[in-house]
């Protein structure tokens, strides 16, 4: 129950960091934004690699890593394509001490207790960065390919979301 609590409310306060911090985001800021929540939830797919034995869990660890790492290759191959340099921004900083303090939380975890909050929060932040994507990211983007990529990373990711909430039930 404290962990899903903690969940929810990192991902309230960077939900409103988003919205708060990019206001109208230029397409560097989105696309620094965008790139940085796939990068940090490589990160916690690999640290769940790295201590969870549970298959299921498992599973949907290296399928985050390899769906975040093909939209963000992806990312990276279109902003050189359009000659778009990323731009650090304040929801970027945010989205990073959030994680920082998560991992740091989540290794500090083993078995059960951290599969369960591992879980927990790819629930948590797949909500966050959906809700991100759905309301502030995809609206601003002024480029049409890169609001195509926008689009395209956020129906995989509903179906993270939905895998995310599947596997909560059956850890829970």
């Amino acid at each position: 129950m404290r962990n899903s609590m903690i969940g929810m409310v990192a991902g309230l306060v960077l939900s409103t960091a988003i919205a708060i911090a990019a206001d109208k985001p230029s397409d560097p800021q989105i696309a620094h934004i965008a790139y940085t929540a796939g990068d940090l939830d490589i990160k916690a797919a690999k640290l769940a690699l790295e201590k969870s034995k549970n298959e299921t869990v498992r599973a949907f660890a290296n399928d985050m890593v390899r769906d975040h790492q093909a939209v963000n290759d992806k990312a990276l191959t279109l902003v050189k394509k359009l000659g778009v340099t990323p731009v650090d921004n304040e929801t970027s900083k945010a989205l990073i001490a959030q994680a920082e303090k998560k991992q740091a939380e989540l290794a500090s975890l083993s078995g059960s207790a951290f599969e369960k909050a591992y879980v927990d929060n790819e629930v948590a932040y797949h909500k966050m960065v959906n809700d991100a994507l759905r309301t502030t990211l995809i609206p601003s983007s002024s480029n049409a390919e890169l609001k195509s990529l926008l689009e395209t990373g956020l129906k995989i990711f509903e179906g993270h979301l939905h895998h995310a909430e599947m596997l909560a039930h059956t850890h829970h």
